[in-house]
């Protein structure tokens, strides 16, 4: 439902509370939760948040400065807020790109400022090559293109060359006839209906995952012996990933790469750890080559996680001069 404020610029000590908040019906049984926040007249802007799964949080609206920009925040189909809560059902890369169509007609934008990090990257990245005529620029944290490769590269290379330990954990928590292919086996185990199968495996890849997005985590180990317990809260985003990740994103393989001079016209800013060890460096490269406009912005001394030192700062920075290059249609 619309807030009844709908229609009222905050005052100065309200400036990132919502202008809007509603659950929006897509279609198929889904409502997404949506936010506006800013100043009506502002720069259009839309945020895309990581998992997949994982949601909005409030501080997301503190990247955009509300003085300058419109900025529509929102939970995707199945994560956050939105309804029903964890459904998989008529959720796909192409559901995503459709709701964001949606979204952007129902706000009145012909165009707006893409923004987001890891998955949001990769949904940022779909929806530009899909309509880059309704992109006005991109800003990206931690290039993610969807490949199977990228996911290879993160748990069966870096994992165990810089985390032999939590490798170790990481395989055990399979049976040991499946830690051959550990990725696959990891998303049915994630996704089976049995709790006593699925949630030792969501704490295990919840986990290893927490661990690799941070420069410097503060455990490198997992709890083998709490992976079974029900009663703790579960990680948010595994079931969303392994049902994403095991349909490879819902894209042909190297897609989004392949596509990238769609997006030749549109500017681009990628804020890139140095030490990301989940979407390294390389891969931002590889996007910058075959997109021909866009800028990369390394984080020294940073890895994945957008509130590892300096990373969130260089994503405000760039979130700004995109609007200060910003041309109105």
């Amino acid at each position: 439902m619309a807030d009844a404020d709908a229609g009222k610029t905050p005052g100065a000590a309200d400036l990132f509370a919502p202008l809007t908040t509603e659950h929006l019906d897509v279609g198929d049984g889904h409502a997404i939760y949506v936010e506006s926040v800013g100043r009506v007249d502002g720069i259009a802007a839309v945020y895309l948040h990581g998992g997949p799964g994982s949601g909005c949080q409030p501080d997301h609206r503190r990247l955009f400065d509300p003085q300058r920009f419109h900025t529509v925040l929102f939970d995707q189909r199945g994560a956050g807020r939105s309804r029903p809560k964890g459904s998989r059902e008529a959720n796909t890369t192409a559901h995503l790109i459709a709701d964001m169509e949606i979204i952007r007609e129902k706000f009145g934008f012909a165009k707006w400022l893409v923004v987001g990090g890891s998955w949001g990257a990769t949904l940022a990245l779909a929806y530009a090559e899909a309509h880059p005529d309704r992109v006005s620029g991109i800003g990206l944290r931690a290039t993610f293109l969807g490949t199977a490769e990228e996911l290879d590269g993160a748990f069966l290379d870096v994992l165990p060359r810089h985390y032999p330990g939590l490798h170790e954990d990481f395989l055990s928590a399979l049976p040991a006839d499946e830690r051959g292919s550990p990725l696959s086996n990891y998303y049915r185990r994630i996704l089976d209906s049995d709790p006593t199968i699925s949630t030792p495996a969501t704490r295990a890849w919840g986990g290893t995952e927490s661990i690799l997005s941070e420069h410097a985590p503060s455990r490198t180990r997992l709890d083998l012996a709490a992976l079974g317990h029900s009663t703790r809260p579960m990680p948010a985003t595994p079931s969303m990933e392994a049902h994403y990740f095991q349909h490879g994103c819902f894209m042909q393989p190297g897609q989004l790469l392949a596509q990238a001079g769609r997006l030749r016209d549109i500017p681009g800013i990628i804020v890139q750890g140095r030490f990301d060890f989940l979407c390294p460096p390389s891969t931002s490269h590889a996007l910058a080559a075959a997109w021909g406009n866009a800028e990369i912005r390394i984080v020294e001394g940073a890895g994945h996680s957008l509130y590892d030192p300096g990373v969130r700062d260089a994503v405000m920075k760039a979130i700004a001069d995109l609007a200060s290059n910003h041309r109105a249609d």
